[in-house]
């Protein structure tokens, strides 16, 4: 079972006496295997496009998180947005954790202690 240079399996045809198949049971295992090979490709790709899928909305949603939370931090410290990002990210680091688990936990009020913005 192949498509173009890509082998993906094979199948087995069988018979009850010993012996070659005759040339009309050849194309009809031709035809399965083609058959066979179109719906796991398909199946395949189905699948690919499903993972990314939820690899993109997985993005989408830390990076609306994490926006929110630099949203928050600028308006409670009046500093501009990209130094909330840098203090977001610096304190995830130095307290080894993810930032998107940062962001979550400032939005929704955990107490983070962030240091106050360096003048």
């Amino acid at each position: 079972m192949r498509l173009r240079d890509q082998t993906i399996g094979a199948l087995n045809l069988f018979r009850a006496e010993p012996g070659a198949l005759d040339p009309a049971d050849l194309r009809v295992g031709q035809a399965l295997a083609d058959v066979a090979t179109i719906g796991l490709l398909h199946e395949r790709n189905v699948r690919r496009r499903e993972t990314v899928a939820e690899q993109l909305q997985a993005a989408l949603n830390s990076r609306v998180i994490i926006e929110q939370a630099k949203g928050k931090l600028a308006e409670r410290l009046s500093i501009d947005m990209d130094r909330a990002f840098t203090m977001l990210r610096d304190y995830a680091r130095s307290s080894n954790q993810r930032l998107t688990n940062v962001a979550r936990d400032f939005v929704n009020g955990a107490s983070a202690d962030f240091p106050p913005p360096a003048r």
